[in-house]
C-alpha cells in the first residue's frame, strides 16, 4: 500500500511538472517517442524489422514511390520513369526491366548518383545475404532461387557449408558471375534480368522496401564494404549485423542525414539534408526515442517534449481526451500478427524459458511444439472475440491463417480455430502420447516489453491453458526488444509474438516468411520447422509466384491456407488496423501501409494554433 501511495504521489508531482514546466514550442524539431524496440542495424541489406526500417526511410530513396503513399499509385524517384510493356521499358514477356535512373541526385556525402552506385547496391546485398534477411525479395525474381547458398549449388558447389571458406573459389566466382548477371548497367539505365515474370517485382523496389535503399559505391568501399572486386566477396558473406559497415552509419539521398544512433540513450538524431533533390523538408531537426513507459511518453506529449508517441490499441482511451491532441484511428494495414512455436528449442542455457527440459511437470522438452496436437491445443485455448473486442477494441479482424484477408487469393470460407477448452483439452490428452496431460508442463513465453497489447495476448492464453489442467504452467515473460532478436536468432524461444508488415503488396509476400523453409520465422521456429516446411510448403510457395492464371493462383494459395491452419504451425490472431497520436500542431501527416516509418519526416512540418 505504501508503494502504491508513493508511486501516485510521485505521478501527481510530475503531472504538475509538465503543466507548470510545459517545453517551449519548437517549430524547428520533430520527437517522436516510440514504444519499446530500437533498430536492429542500419544495412538496408540487413534490415527486416520496422524499427530499423523507420530510420532507413529517412535517410535513403529508392528507384520508385507511392505516390501519397497510395498501394495502387506507383510512381519514380529516383528513376526517371515506372517501366511498363507499353512505355517499352518492359520486355513482353516481364523478363528484361529497363529502368532510367535519375541524373543530378546527391548523397549526403556530396557524390552525385550514377548507374552503376544502383548496380552496386543490389549486387552488394545479395552477396552479403544476411540470414533471415530480406534478400530473398530478389534472388527469386532474379535467379529463381531464395538464398546465396542456392547460387553457390547453381555455381556447382554445396549448399550445405560450414563455413563458405570451404567453398572452392572457382565457385565462388561463379556464384558471384551468376548474381551480377543479372543487373547491369546500360548508359544511364539499369536493366533487370528476371528468369521468369514477376508482377510485383517493381513493389519491391519502392519506397517503404528498405532494402532496396540505394548505397553510394565509392563511399561503401572507402568505410571497408566490398571493395567490387569479384573474387572477394566471400569476406562479407553473411557477417555478424555488428560487423557490416552500415551497422551503425549511413550514407543516402534522403530527406534526412544520420547524426547519431545513441543506442545507451535509446534515441536516433536526424538533420535535414539541404541539397535533397526533392527539396529541403520543413523542419530542420528529426528525434526518435525509444521509452517503454506509456506515462512517460504520456507526459512527455502533454508537456510538449514529443510530437508524438506510440500508444497501444488498448490505451487509445488514455489520450483520446486529452487536450491539444490528435487520434487519427482505422489507419489500413496489410499486417498479421501471429504467435509462433519453436519446433526445436535448445536447452542448455536456457532454463527460464523451458525449465528442467523435459516433460516432468518442471519444463518443456526440447521438441515439445513438433507435437501437432500441442500446437492445435494452444490455438483452441485462445479467446480470439475477447482479445479482438476488449483489447483491440474492434481495431481489426481475426485472422483465417497467416495471409491476410485484405490481399487477393485468401480462402474468406477457411475453417479456423475458435476458443473452445473442450478441443484444447482433447488436444492436450493426446499430446506426446498422454504424458503431456500425466505429467504437466512449464514453459515461458515471451513478449517485448513495452507492448502491452502483446503482454495481454499472452496473459490470455495462460489464464486459458493453466483452467485447462493444474499441472499446467505457462509465464508470460516480458524481455528487452535486442535481447528477443537474440533469442530468436538461435531459435531459443518457446512461443513468441511477432507481427508481419508487408514488404510488398502482394499475397506471395506472406507465403514466403510464414511457410517457406527459408523465410523468416522457419528461422526462427528451428530445423523442425524448417523440415516440416520443405515437405509441407516450399513446392507450392514457388509454384504460387510463377502461375500467371489467376484461378491457379487461387488454388494453391487456399491450399498453402488449409495446410497451415490444419497444421497449426503458428497461432495467427489479429489482423489490426493502426492509429496515430500527435499534438494538434502537427501538419503535412502521409499515411502508407507500405511505410516503416510512423511519421514522414519530409512531408510533416509544425504550426502552432
Amino acid at each position: 500500500m505504501k508503494t502504491k501511495l508513493l508511486s501516485l504521489v510521485v505521478l501527481l508531482v510530475l503531472c504538475l511538472s509538465v503543466s507548470v514546466f510545459a517545453a517551449p514550442f519548437d517549430p524547428e524539431t520533430f520527437v517522436y517517442v516510440a514504444g519499446a524496440g530500437g533498430p536492429q542495424t542500419l544495412d538496408p541489406a540487413a534490415c527486416y524489422d520496422t524499427a530499423s526500417g523507420e530510420v532507413i526511410h529517412h535517410v535513403y530513396d529508392n528507384l520508385f514511390e507511392y505516390i501519397n503513399g497510395e498501394l495502387d499509385n506507383l510512381g519514380p524517384s529516383l528513376a526517371t520513369q515506372v517501366p511498363t510493356v507499353a512505355n517499352g521499358l518492359m520486355s513482353e514477356d516481364g523478363r528484361t526491366i529497363r529502368v532510367p535512373i535519375r541524373e543530378g541526385v546527391q548523397f549526403h556525402s556530396g557524390a552525385t548518383l550514377t548507374p552503376e552506385d544502383v548496380r552496386y547496391s543490389f549486387v552488394r546485398a545479395m552477396l552479403a545475404d544476411p540470414a533471415g534477411g530480406p534478400m530473398w525479395m530478389f534472388f527469386e525474381p532474379l535467379l529463381g532461387v531464395q538464398t546465396m547458398r542456392n547460387v553457390i549449388e547453381m555455381a556447382g558447389g554445396s549448399g550445405d557449408f560450414v563455413e563458405i571458406t570451404d567453398v572452392d573459389p572457382a565457385v565462388l566466382r561463379k556464384a558471384h558471375d551468376l548474381v551480377a548477371a543479372t543487373i547491369e548497367v546500360d548508359g544511364n539505365d539499369i536493366v533487370f534480368h528476371l528468369v521468369d515474370p514477376y508482377p510485383p517485382f517493381i513493389n519491391i523496389l519502392t519506397k517503404g522496401g528498405s532494402w532496396s535503399s540505394v548505397v553510394n559505391k565509392d563511399w561503401m568501399i572507402a568505410n571497408g564494404a566490398w571493395d567490387a572486386n569479384p573474387d572477394t566477396w566471400a569476406k562479407w558473406y553473411d557477417q555478424a549485423l555488428e560487423d557490416m559497415t552500415l551497422y551503425d552509419k549511413a550514407n543516402g539521398t534522403g530527406p534526412f542525414r544520420l547524426d547519431t544512433w545513441d543506442k545507451s540513450g535509446a534515441q536516433i538524431l536526424f538533420s535535414r539534408f539541404d541539397d535533397y533533390w526533392k527539396g529541403p523538408a520543413k523542419i530542420k531537426n528529426a528525434v526518435i526515442k525509444n521509452i517503454p513507459e506509456l506515462a512517460t511518453r504520456q507526459l512527455m506529449l502533454r508537456a510538449g517534449d514529443a510530437d508524438a508517441i506510440y500508444v497501444g490499441q488498448e490505451d487509445l482511451p488514455q489520450v483520446r481526451s486529452l487536450p491539444d491532441v490528435t487520434v487519427v484511428e482505422g489507419l489500413p494495414q496489410v499486417t498479421n500478427t501471429v504467435l509462433f512455436y519453436s519446433f526445436t528449442i535448445p536447452v542448455e542455457g536456457n532454463e527460464d524459458l523451458v525449465g528442467s527440459g523435459k516433460l516432468d511437470g518442471n519444463g518443456i522438452p526440447s521438441d515439445f511444439f513438433a507435437d501437432v496436437n500441442v500446437r492445435k491445443a494452444f490455438n483452441y485455448s485462445f479467446d480470439y472475440e475477447a482479445f479482438l473486442t476488449e483489447v483491440a477494441y474492434g481495431a481489426g479482424v481475426t485472422p483465417l491463417g497467416p495471409i491476410p484477408q485484405s490481399l487477393p487469393y485468401v480462402n474468406t470460407e477457411q475453417e479456423y480455430y475458435t476458443h473452445d477448452l473442450v478441443k484444447a483439452e482433447e488436444y492436450f490428452r493426446k499430446a506426446l502420447g498422454g504424458e503431456v496431460w500425466e505429467k504437466g508442463f512449464e514453459v515461458g513465453i515471451v513478449y517485448n516489453t513495452g507492448n502491452n497489447t502483446r503482454k495481454t495476448a499472452l496473459e490470455i492464453l495462460e489464464f486459458n491453458v493453466e483452467s485447462i489442467n493444474p499441472k499446467f504452467k505457462v509465464n508470460v515473460i516480458g524481455l528487452e526488444w535486442a535481447t528477443v532478436l537474440d533469442k530468436l536468432r538461435s531459435a531459443s524461444l518457446p512461443v513468441f509474438v511477432m507481427g508481419w508488415l508487408m514488404d510488398f503488396p502482394d499475397t506471395h509476400n506472406f507465403a514466403v516468411p510464414f511457410m517457406h523453409s527459408t523465410g523468416t520465422f522457419a528461422g526462427y521456429c528451428g530445423q523442425g520447422l524448417i523440415d516440416l516446411a520443405k515437405v509441407e510448403f516450399d513446392e507450392l510457395v514457388e509454384a504460387g509466384i510463377k502461375a500467371t492464371d489467376p484461378e491457379e493462383r487461387e488454388a494453391i494459395y487456399f491450399e498453402l491456407q488449409k495446410r497451415y491452419v490444419d497444421l497449426a504451425v503458428g497461432m495467427p490472431f489479429m489482423e489490426a488496423t493502426t492509429h496515430r497520436i500527435m499534438r494538434d500542431w502537427v501538419q503535412g501527416f502521409m499515411y502508407s501501409p507500405a511505410y516503416s516509418a510512423n511519421f514522414d519526416f519530409h512531408t510533416i512540418y509544425k504550426e502552432q494554433k
